[in-house]
């Protein structure tokens, strides 16, 4: 297959990875010069109409998402019998992978992966798409950690004939939610109970439920509750566990409803790590007030009535219940002659007279409570209708319903609307110190805001973490405005220039080296015995740029006699205009001893300019100086006297 052309421009180049539904190859786009990866679709689905139509539809559908822990979908072709997508090329390991060779996961890394991928979740969730197979085999991690979700879509595509026949749709069921092993109808809840899952896995270095075979696991899926992730790591935060705890909830309705509430949580506990994590009110929706309820003998006994009477208190109740019937009779007289005054005087007479009217004014840019008193003072109802405003200070008013000019009627049932400004849409910002700044940076793009990546050294936070946001914590800003993100690139490594320490005592070599915010390094000899205090060598040289606190080691001169018990000196000969000389130079040394007063030719050769510089052995009588006259093409080029 390697080397073959699909779509006239995807070169496969190498299989990189393959499972039970396809196998994924390497390939070079000739159109755009880039690398990407070619999923190829395994033959024995390719007769399966209903698979590959829906395996189509739901690539098409995923390539519509742009995310950046989402591996883009950038084609969907078929040639001959092959049906194959095209998507970005990740240069890493799967998740599962990361976990086989690193074992439990620090829960900080953990959460901090799982944050990429719930956002990934999030993401495909708001766009309509359910993803149906999240496991760490469907996640990439690059190299600079980032987590990438993959095979969105495809997953809702393998219809229920193939989960018998593939064996990756088989292992996905360590993964599955309840409702999918029940093979019920699965949502977004869905992916959240396998995103618990994978957390579980991450945290804890193994699965929540195992068995002999797929349908075994299924089952305790479905039946048994997972042991708390707190009870096998004794470490781990209680925030982390009890998320965990309720993304794998059996009950759909007891979950995290929205990729977006988990994700809420999942950024907290990273600050409060030992945090109680409830959903809504935090109230049991299984309790039940407790109401005592009266048993039927109270009813009855309550109920009971004498029902003989004698003839005489039938004859007292007649009575009574005419004179009861002649009172009543006179009071409602009474009442309703007074309701007939009163409809006379409060209706029927000030309709008679003309209205009292307001004639409304202008009351646009105006503070609504200002406004508000004077209307209600003119007995006029005035309704509230608030509304966010980037350019109309808070308080003021937008719009009105009733026009300049009308009037209204005082005290009836006149009623002006009023559209106030509730101002700018600001954002509150929370502390994203410490977490990846590509967590942060997508992050504040979700809320409406612009993120600037600004680098920063720091001693104390790691290379790629956030050091701190401006606006910081607890800051409103403004719809669209500008959140700049300090990204840590861990400490300043500054740089400085070797001194030059030849002919120096130690004493001065270590204060030149403090100026220059350097160490002193190995003294040699070891042996100072036979050494003067005065250093012929360095390493580094000097002029040479290197790292501040890289320590500079020194040589000092040693003290060497010959068979005159004469002192035998390492006097170094520098080079200096090494333009204005030939590639070879005659040197010729000429020595004065104090006790002969003879000149001596003491070295004669020809040098390449690169043999220096050199060093001359110069012999200096006990108590006494000789004199060096050095010449050059046989021009004197230096002279001096070295005591002994």
């Amino acid at each position: 297959m390697e080397g073959r052309i699909l779509g006239g421009r995807y070169e496969l180049l190498e299989k990189i990875g393959g499972g039970g539904m396809a196998l994924v190859y390497k390939a070079k786009c000739k159109l755009l010069n880039r690398f990407v990866a070619v999923k190829l679709l395994r033959p024995e689905f390719t007769a399966d109409e209903e698979f590959v139509k829906r395996f189509r539809v739901e690539a098409q559908a995923a390539a519509s998402l742009s995310h950046p822990n989402i591996v883009s979908i950038y084609d969907v072709g078929k040639e001959d019998d092959m049906h194959y997508i095209v998507m970005e090329y990740v240069n890493g390991i799967t998740l599962k992978d990361y976990v086989v060779q690193n074992g439990a996961l620090d829960w900080k890394e953990a959460v901090n992966i799982v944050i990429q991928i719930c956002s990934a979740i999030e993401h495909a969730h708001k766009n309509h798409i359910v993803h149906r197979d999240i496991k760490p085999h469907n996640i990439l991690l690059t190299k600079d950690g980032v987590a990438k979700v993959t095979d969105f879509g495809i997953a809702r595509a393998v219809t229920s004939s193939t989960i018998t026949v593939v064996g990756s749709t088989i292992g996905s069921v360590h993964y599955f939610s309840p409702e999918q092993a029940r093979g019920g109808f699965s949502d977004e809840k869905s992916d959240l109970y396998s995103l618990g899952i994978v957390l579980y896995e991450l945290v804890t270095g193994k699965l929540p439920f195992n068995g002999e075979s797929p349908v075994a696991v299924a089952l305790k899926h479905i039946q048994e509750i997972a042991e708390e992730p707190l009870s096998i790591k004794e470490d781990l935060p209680q925030g982390v566990n009890d998320i965990i705890m309720l993304a794998i909830e059996k009950d759909q309705k007891n979950r995290y409803q929205s990729a977006t509430e988990m994700l809420e949580h999942l950024y907290k506990v990273l600050k409060k790590p030992e945090m109680e994590i409830t959903l809504g009110d935090g109230e049991n929706v299984y309790d039940s007030p407790t109401v005592r309820m009266p048993s039927i003998g109270e009813n009855k006994l309550l109920g009971e009535k004498d029902s003989k009477k004698t003839g005489d208190d039938k004859m007292k109740k007649k009575k009574d219940k005419d004179r009861a019937t002649v009172i009543l009779a006179i009071a409602t007289s009474l009442v309703v002659i007074v309701l007939i005054i009163f409809l006379v005087a409060k209706v029927i007479l000030p309709s008679l007279a003309p209205p009292d009217e307001y004639i409304v004014q202008d009351y646009t840019n105006k503070d609504f409570y200002q406004v508000k008193a004077e209307l209600e003072n003119n007995d006029i109802f005035v309704e509230l209708n608030r509304k966010n405003d980037e350019n109309i200070s808070k308080d003021l008013i937008i719009s009105q319903d009733v026009p300049k000019g009308k009037a209204l009627v005082r005290g009836g049932y006149s009623k002006i609307v009023l559209t106030v400004s509730d101002g700018p849409v600001y954002i509150k910002i929370d502390d994203y110190s410490q977490i990846d700044y590509r967590t942060v940076q997508t992050k504040i793009k979700s809320l409406g805001l612009d993120p600037k990546i600004v680098e920063e050294y720091s001693d104390d936070v790691a290379v790629g973490l956030v050091i701190r946001t401006e606006p910081g914590e607890g800051e409103d800003v403004r719809l669209g405005k500008t959140v700049r993100i300090y990204k840590s690139m861990g400490p300043e490594i500054k740089t400085t220039t070797v001194p030059d320490l030849i002919g120096k005592t130690k004493s001065d070599a270590l204060n030149l080296l403090a100026e220059k915010k350097l160490a002193i390094g190995n003294i040699n000899p070891k042996d100072t015995t036979n050494t003067v205090d005065k250093i012929v060598k360095q390493e580094p040289k000097a002029g040479e740029t290197i790292n501040e606190g890289q320590p500079v080691d020194i040589y000092l001169e040693e003290i060497r006699l010959n068979e005159k018990n004469e002192k035998i000196v390492a006097s170094p000969l520098m080079l200096t205009d090494a333009d204005s000389y030939a590639e070879f130079i005659s040197v010729v040394v000429i020595i004065t001893k104090s006790t002969t007063k003879t000149e001596e030719q003491l070295y004669s050769e020809i040098k390449r300019k690169t043999d220096f510089p050199l060093t001359l052995s110069i012999p200096v009588p006990k108590d006494g100086s000789t004199e060096v006259e050095v010449f050059l093409n046989s021009e004197i080029y230096s002279q001096y006297t070295i005591e002994y």
